[in-house]
């Protein structure tokens, strides 16, 4: 499992795929352990890494993730095959804001097209347990959000302008108590009130 796990990371390296860091999986398998997470809705696979690891932390977990991306998806389903975890990881081939997905779930992980997540929230929150999180990864954007005058791309800018929003969303969101974490490229866990 150690060299599938080593050559995702390779290939993650080689084609410019974000997957998360190491820092932030260890961070998201100790959410997981401490919160008896069983259920967990993924939007965002890439290659299937962040899926294939959160599996690995209990072999209880089921989980339910979106790509929308043909690429990455077909690599994710290589992946998943690889590591025997068909059974316990389904993934979709769509775009997360226009699927629709049954039951509830004890985590959901956001880690996706970073100008939608406001969106993704709004639309997956009815997928949460009443005890459950969310996690959005990347709320630091390679340090831009908190240094914008280093950014010189008009596109970038605007990106993290959204990010901003999201956390301010987050913040001021009265449904859910949001701790956020310098972890990785910066974490937020928002746990239903």
């Amino acid at each position: 499992m150690e060299n599938i796990i080593k050559s995702m990371e390779l290939y993650a390296l080689e084609n410019q795929v974000p997957i998360m860091q190491k820092e932030g999986i260890n961070f998201m398998v100790e959410c997981i352990r401490q919160n008896e997470v069983k259920t967990i809705l993924e939007i965002g696979s890439a290659i299937g890494y962040s899926a294939i690891q959160m599996c690995l932390s209990d072999p209880h977990i089921k989980l339910v993730t979106i790509e929308r991306d043909e690429a990455r998806y077909k690599e994710a389903v290589k992946n998943i095959r690889k590591c025997n975890m068909e059974d316990r990881i389904k993934i979709h081939h769509a775009d997360a804001l226009d699927i629709e997905i049954e039951g509830v779930y004890d985590l959901i992980f956001i880690d996706a097209a970073k100008a939608q997540y406001i969106k993704f929230f709004e639309k997956y929150d009815q997928n949460l347990e009443n005890n459950g999180v969310i996690v959005s990864d990347n709320l630091k954007f390679h340090g831009f959000v908190e240094t914008k005058e280093r950014i010189k791309n008009r596109n970038t800018r605007q990106l993290v302008q959204k990010i901003r929003k999201y956390i301010s969303y987050l913040e001021e969101n009265n449904y859910y108590d949001t701790v956020f974490y310098d972890i990785g490229d910066g974490v937020a866990i928002s746990k239903k009130k």
